[in-house]
């Protein structure tokens, strides 16, 4: 079923044209229908398979047909995200998706002045995507009004609610005067937080998991190499130098080890930059507006990107350090691959990291591909003098290899 034979505003249908969607993805297949009748919806679904529109399209759609004028007299949808990024990335696909209609969205989160975000409320909004923080700050003063809200969204609801946010949720669900549908989405999810959602949904809730068994998107090949942590830097230089031209986001385990490896790339005349949470919004949206227009194409960032980051053309997640929170390797590699576009993850991983990897590929369900590295390989990444066999032919070399023994197996 295509886009244009939904129910759905027209204008809608031709925001979704121009921005390239044509069918549904599982998620937005599951969803949607559903969303519409204004049931309450747990989902779970790989990250990068659109779980952003699956739940904006109908929301948007439901306000457009409600409103008579461009006047939004309160809000009436609130999105609830862990993060700022997630947060500005949310807003721009509902403003994407509402574009030449009357419906109105806004971002308001911390670490920027308020004044703005104030100013912009008193015009009038109809969806409000926030941070918690940022967001009961707000209503404290009154800036925001409750009143009308007949939809609560949770994205990355698992984050929300191990982070502690739960009783943040309660508070706003009993703010919530009339009936209102609730929805909570998200890539990764345990028994015990699972369990927590649903406490906080109808029991009538459609509950929605696409590919539970590998959370994982198909579109991500994605490989582990054994690296020594003090070693790691040069391969990360040969890498990046092996493909000039590629898009690259780096994942560190801290804001210390993201400064110290742009350094080393920096001395080696790579051009890059750091994200992570103790730099000044105003500079994480710079960085982040340099990376999604290909002026910059080498980001390192610590895990509060992990989450936040939805940008076209990422060819390759690096994993310089394997993450701490074992859910956060799925929304790491998942920054690739996005949609329809194919992408490529690969992990370093050092002998004190193993333990982090068992833990890892147990979540996964599954042991995630070795790419071996020869003694000769290793030692000629190590000697800067030579040029060693780059980590993608490697790749190739060791799918060729896998193919030929399946092939001897037959």
């Amino acid at each position: 079923m295509k886009f244009d034979k939904y129910p759905i505003a027209s204008t809608i249908k031709a925001n979704l044209v121009s921005l390239g969607y044509k069918r549904p993805t599982d998620i937005q297949y599951k969803a949607i229908p559903s969303i519409m009748k204004g049931e309450d919806v747990l989902a779970i679904a790989q990250t990068g398979t659109g779980k952003t529109a699956a739940f904006a399209i109908p929301v948007v759609n439901k306000i457009e047909k409600a409103k008579r004028s461009k006047r939004s007299p309160g809000v009436t949808c609130i999105v609830m995200v862990p993060t700022r990024e997630l947060a500005s990335q949310i807003a721009k696909v509902f403003n994407q998706l509402s574009k030449k209609t009357r419906v109105k969205t806004l971002a308001v989160y911390g670490g920027i002045e308020q004044d703005p975000q104030i100013k912009k409320l008193a015009k009038g909004v109809d969806i409000l995507v926030a941070t918690p923080g940022r967001m009961f700050d707000l209503i404290s003063q009154g800036a925001i009004s409750l009143k009308r809200v007949d939809t609560l969204i949770l994205d990355e609801a698992d984050q929300m609610l191990d982070l502690g946010f739960i009783d943040d949720i309660k508070a706003i669900k009993q703010k919530l005067r009339g009936k209102h549908q609730t929805l909570f989405f998200s890539a990764t999810i345990n028994p015990e937080i699972k369990k927590l959602a649903f406490s906080q949904v109808k029991s009538s809730a459609i509950r929605i998991q696409i590919s539970p068994d590998d959370p994982v998107s198909k579109n991500v090949s994605h490989f582990v190499m054994f690296v020594e942590m003090d070693d790691k830097r040069f391969f990360l230089r040969q890498f990046i130098n092996d493909h000039e031209d590629a898009k690259m986001l780096v994942f560190v385990r801290t804001r210390v080890r993201a400064e110290r490896v742009a350094k080393a790339l920096e001395r080696k005349e790579i051009v890059c930059a750091t994200l992570h949470g103790e730099k000044e919004q105003d500079l994480r949206n710079r960085v982040m507006d340099q990376f999604k227009s290909d002026r910059l194409k080498i980001l390192i960032a610590t895990d509060v990107s992990a989450r936040g980051i939805d940008v076209s053309g990422i060819d390759f997640v690096i994993n310089y350090d394997l993450p701490e929170k074992t859910e956060n390797y799925v929304h790491r590699v998942g920054r690739t691959g996005r949609g329809f576009e194919k992408g490529v993850a690969i992990s370093f991983c050092s002998s004190e990291e193993k333990e982090q990897l068992d833990t890892i590929q147990a979540f996964l369900n599954k042991e995630i591909e070795t790419i071996p590295i020869t003694k000769k390989a290793y030692q000629q990444t190590m000697d800067t003098s030579t040029q060693p066999d780059d980590i993608q032919s490697l790749i190739k070399e060791h799918e060729a290899w896998e193919k030929s023994k399946k092939k001897k197996k037959r």
